[in-house]
This record gives C-alpha cells, structure tokens and sequence, in this order.
C-alpha cells in the first residue's frame, strides 16, 4: 500500500465555542471509496468541507496528494495552497448549484475556462466527455430549469470531474431529491467507484455504502468512533453508538441531513 491520497492528522474545528470535530484522523488510500456514516450534527459535512478548505480548520493538518497545510495559516503562501487543494478536489454538494442562466454544457465548460485559463475548444471537449460520462450528453444544450432533479445533480458531478481531481468529495449528493431519482445518481457514483475513482461519500444511503464502499467510518459528537469494511460495520458493529445509528437507519426513522 502506498503513500494515502489524503492524510488528516488531529483536525479539530470549533464554530464559537462549538467543538464540531475532536481530533479526527484519517488517511485514505488512492481509488479507495469511503463512506461516512453518522447523525444530525456529527461533523460529517464539516469534515468534508474541512479538507478542500471551504471551512478553515481550527486546528491540524490536512495533506492532500502531497500536498501539506496546517490549520490557522495567514496570507498569500496559505491562500495559494488552499487554491491548489481545491484543485485537487471535486466537491458535490447537497444542492446542485447549477448557474441557472448558462446550459449544462456551459456549467461543466466554466472551471476549467476560469479556474484552468483552458480554451474554449479544449473545455467543450473535456465536458463533452465527463457528460457523456454521466449519461447527461444529450442535454448539453438544456437549462437547469428544464432538467430533473437527479439529471441537474450528474451534471454537477459531471461539472467536478471536469476539473480532473484527485479526490472527488460528495456531501449527502441525494439528499436533496425525490426518492424516484435517487437511483440514477447512485448508478454513476457507482460507475465512478468501479473506474477506480477516489470518493469520500457523506451518505445515509446504506445500500449504496454496503455494497460499493472500500470502508465505512462513523461519526459521533465529531469524534471517528469506528471505521472497517461494510461487512464489519453493518453485521458486527463494535460501538454501541454504530449499533444504535444502523437501527435507526432500518427503521426507516433516520434523517442525517
């Protein structure tokens, strides 16, 4: 096993006085897929925006393909290694923030024009490519307005790959939409997963972490309480916390937004 794609080592985050995460440290593995599991309020999406820096860590480090940066830098040199993590990152969120005035074609063409400085024939390609690789080609001329739900959501991870990151990041990426939609946006994550690609997957879709992940981790009260292979977690769970979480989930009474 080589080098982990990503290395946290003692990430602490407070909001005021709230302590959100308490010294989570996790690495992951090149096109290993990772599902994080836990409740309402456990820091499940504050350790996701953690690590491409949309949150600003409070304390702790956080490396990225190499790529080194301690929590609480100031000034050019910290801004610059935030900008290249974020790089090395896609991140899908729980709303698709689709620009609502540009086509999907245009939505996937932005980054890599803006962010990359690529020209406009060489970005048409690249997101010509990453629809097709969601099933999402046949819409490039669409706006958001006139596509589903599940359909605006492949096109936002179509819009992430297209920056070709190391690590792609999705946070709770169904939650947001109608049950009967859900499957289509599992498929393609699927489909990623199988192609080898890097994921830490913010879910309460236990299906999906049993049968596609490398590892599931639980958190609780933002500590890492667990982590194993989906097998272990689900039929011998370790904590009491994980047991009471995987009742919950069948029951059918859970919510994890």
């Amino acid at each position: 096993m080589g080098a982990p794609i990503i290395k946290i080592q003692n990430l602490q985050k407070y909001f005021g006085r709230l302590h959100v995460l308490r010294g989570i440290n996790l690495e992951v593995q090149s096109r290993e897929v990772v599902c994080i599991i836990g409740r309402s309020g456990s820091g499940k999406s504050t350790l996701l925006r953690c690590i491409n820096f949309l949150e600003e860590p409070s304390q702790g480090e956080i490396e990225i393909h190499g790529l080194k940066i301690p929590a609480g830098g100031k000034g050019r040199e910290h801004n610059q290694l935030i900008h290249e993590a974020r790089l090395l990152t896609g991140m899908v969120f729980q709303e698709f923030n689709l620009f609502p005035h540009m086509s999907v074609l245009e939505n996937v063409m932005e980054a890599p024009i803006i962010v990359k400085g690529m020209n406009k024939a060489q970005a048409r390609e690249i997101a010509e490519m990453n629809l097709e690789r969601v099933g999402m080609l046949f819409k490039k001329d669409e706006y958001p307005l006139r596509i589903s739900g599940g359909q605006k959501q492949r096109v936002a991870i179509a819009r992430a790959l297209a920056m070709e990151p190391q690590v792609m990041l999705f946070d709770e990426p169904t939650s947001a939409l109608d049950p009967e939609l859900i499957g289509e946006v599992l498929e393609v994550m699927k489909t990623l997963a199988k192609e080898g690609t890097t994921m830490l997957v913010v879910t309460h879709e236990m299906g999906f972490a049993r049968d596609v992940a490398d590892r599931v981790i639980i958190i609780h009260e933002g500590e890492l309480i667990e982590q194993g292979k989906p097998a272990e977690i689900f039929s011998h769970p370790r904590h009491k916390q994980t047991q009471a979480l995987l009742d919950r989930y069948r029951s059918g009474q859970s919510s994890t937004k």
